[in-house]
């Protein structure tokens, strides 16, 4: 069930907290993000699985919705016998709070014309008195 704006005001948020409120993850996917930025290397799936305490395909799945919702890049590393791998470093926090600020003027901007429309629609209804 969605929550009313109301309530999400009266709550106490950290500011992880967003990435599940305006991208919609889920708390795995925050600790992941968390584990991500805890690191200066870029780690591998294996790395993430074993830094969270989760089965690789598991990991696997919460890193790529973090690629999905933009919060972390993949990178390919070449070995020079031959092979690949592929790591994982999360996105620069500038462009991420971007996003996040374009994405809150875009829904206040929805939100006002929708308030506007409500406005519209019911201002021409006449007030019931009291007395009736």
């Amino acid at each position: 069930m969605v929550d009313a704006i109301r309530e999400y005001l009266g709550r106490e948020m950290v500011c992880e907290g967003l990435l599940e409120c305006m991208f919609g993850l889920t708390g795995l996917d925050r600790e992941v993000f968390v584990l991500l930025t805890d690191h200066a290397e870029p780690l591998t799936v294996d790395e993430i699985a074993a830094g969270v305490g989760r089965e690789r395909s598991t990991a696997y799945r919460s890193v790529q919705r973090l690629i999905d919702a933009g919060l972390v890049r993949k990178e390919q590393i070449n070995y020079e016998q031959g092979g690949y791998c592929h790591v994982f470093r999360p996105t620069d926090p500038d462009e991420i709070a971007d996003d996040m600020q374009r994405m809150l003027n875009d829904w206040y901007a929805q939100m006002g014309q929708l308030v506007d429309e409500f406005r519209t629609r019911y201002d021409t209804a006449e007030p019931v008195s009291a007395d009736q």
